[in-house]
């Protein structure tokens, strides 16, 4: 039977199908579940059908969507997100990720909800660690980054609810397009100067990563602060907002110096969770490094010291964007292989 790993999260869902131990087909798609909650099960049936066509298909779940703000408790998501996937493939067997590595069935996860909620991570960093016994991941999202750190072939992380990976380092609330500029740097420069920023949402990370020409515009898949288009442009000109100017008063060099600051405030967040985390760890001398942002998380990295090797090489470029979705349906292919 067929293995599908799910990554369901509050703005992007991810499918991978794979097979014999390796990725046969990736999907992505942007969906933000708070605008359309109904629209889960349709968007979930719809890149299954991408991905597999035939019925008899085993589906590996994790999730960070219960963080939604539509829910009023991480309880309430893990089940909506759950009762959406039985709704999409009604008879289908479903396993659901624990950040302990377990595969519980959806009634168990219903009974532990932070058992599995914004779990993807864990996923992740098990299949690393059957390849890399020494390693810090470094998985740069969207929205977020986590840093989680494997000795021994163990993945050894500090925290395993969110509240408590923040509180580590192990989980670092930033990403290369959702993060807004204000949470980045309180300062930018301007001319021979500093200025501080607005906070009013005017720019985003997606903004400054296009804008130097890091980020591909198909990739800023969440819709622009000013509701214009991605392009380095307008990307340039929502820039110019984040110190209350427009293009008429910011000239090309200015808007590069602001992004090229924000670009290194963002890597120093990082390398500063690398740094942390690592120091735990001392047999720790490899990042592998993965997500839409690997290129944030190789300067990061590199810049703490550590011999750098992106997860791509080993696990093909579109399935390292959707590390989680391919890790666990890797490891639930693995733990029916074992059965068997």
């Amino acid at each position: 039977m067929a293995v599908l790993g799910w990554d369901i999260g509050g703005v992007n869902t991810k499918v991978v199908h794979v097979a014999g131990g390796s990725p046969v087909f990736v999907r992505s798609r942007p969906f933000e579940l708070q605008r359309d909650p109904a629209g889960l099960t349709a968007v979930l049936r719809a890149l299954a059908a991408e991905v597999f066509s035939d019925a008899q298909v085993t589906h590996a779940v994790t999730m960070t969507a219960e963080l939604s703000q539509m829910f009023r408790t991480k309880r309430e998501g893990v089940a909506f997100v759950l009762d959406a996937v039985e709704a999409a493939f009604p008879g289908s067997p479903t396993a659901v990720f624990a950040a302990d590595g377990r595969f519980l069935s959806p009634a168990d996860a219903r009974q532990s909800p932070l058992a599995v909620a914004g779990a993807n991570w864990a996923a992740t960093a098990r299949t690393v660690a059957g390849r890399h016994p020494d390693a810090l991941l470094v998985d740069v999202g969207t929205t977020t980054t986590d840093v989680i750190p494997i000795a021994g072939g163990t993945v050894v992380a500090t925290g395993f609810t969110d509240t408590a990976r923040l509180m580590s380092g192990e989980l670092v609330y930033t990403g290369v397009v959702r993060t807004p500029t204000e949470a980045i740097s309180s300062y930018v420069p301007v001319g021979e100067s500093l200025s501080g920023v607005s906070a009013e949402g005017f720019a985003l990370a997606g903004d400054v990563h296009v804008w130097r020409g890091d980020l591909d515009p198909a990739d800023y898949t969440c819709p622009t602060p000013d509701g214009r288009p991605v392009t380095r442009k307008f990307a340039g000109e929502r820039l110019a907002r984040v110190v209350c100017a427009d293009r008429e008063m910011l000239d090309e060099a200015d808007v590069s110096r602001l992004a090229e600051s924000l670009a290194r405030a963002q890597a120093r967040a990082v390398q500063s969770a690398i740094q942390r985390v690592s120091g735990r760890h001392p047999a720790i001398e490899m990042a592998v490094v993965t997500g839409l942002g690997t290129f944030l998380g190789r300067a990061a990295a590199a810049a703490a010291g550590l011999e750098v090797v992106p997860l791509a090489g080993e696990l093909g470029e579109a399935a390292a964007r959707c590390a989680p979705a391919t890790s666990v349906a890797l490891l639930f292919e693995r733990q029916l292989s074992a059965v068997r």
